[in-house]
């Protein structure tokens, strides 16, 4: 494969992204109920993590059992005050609030936390508040080689695929259960 065909391919993603940002802008959305979550300072419902604004990132992450997770969640703790100044941004797992705490200081992470209890969700939503009605706008998965974590593409550019790695932390305890199968995992 030439540097040109790659060259030519990353023009075609840049310019599917530029279209699919357009779309993004243009989705109405679907109503959504004010879904419940518990945090540290009790329950909470969806409108609650709005925060007084008009539109609401929210980050759903499987929790400490999943490296994968932490690792989109470190990234985008980067970014977050950059979010913040446009939307609302929380990070949702199912994690009980004290062990999300827990992680959320043993990683240095500054999100508002609520936990679901459980349940499949999209690694990240988006919605707007129009008065009490509650409009998810879009939502996407997280996944190896997405738009939201560049770690994945800027391995493949140093030649190191989706399977020649696997996010590892010397200073995290390995849970119980390892929600992403558990393999490869130092001891």
């Amino acid at each position: 494969m030439s540097s040109e065909h790659i060259e030519e391919l990353q023009k075609r993603i840049f310019d599917l992204i530029g279209e699919l940002e357009t779309l993004q802008r243009s989705n109405s959305g679907d109503e959504v109920p004010n879904y419940s979550f518990a945090t540290e300072h009790g329950e909470v419902s969806l409108l609650n993590l709005f925060g007084g604004r008009d539109k609401l990132l929210l980050i759903h992450n499987m929790g400490q059992g999943c490296r994968y997770c932490t690792m989109w969640a470190d990234g985008l703790n980067g970014i977050l005050s950059h979010l913040e100044s446009a939307v609302a941004v929380a990070l949702v797992s199912k994690d009980a609030p004290e062990l999300q705490r827990h992680m959320a200081n043993s990683r240095g992470w500054r999100f508002r936390l609520a936990s679901h209890g459980g349940g499949d969700y999209p690694g990240v939503a988006t919605f707007k508040r129009d008065g009490d009605k509650i409009i998810r706008l879009n939502s996407s998965i997280f996944g190896l080689g997405d738009l939201y974590c560049s770690t994945w593409n800027l391995l493949a550019m140093a030649g190191i695929g989706f399977n020649d790695w696997m996010p590892q932390y010397a200073y995290w305890t390995c849970p119980e259960k390892m929600d992403d199968g558990g393999k490869d995992v130092l001891g």
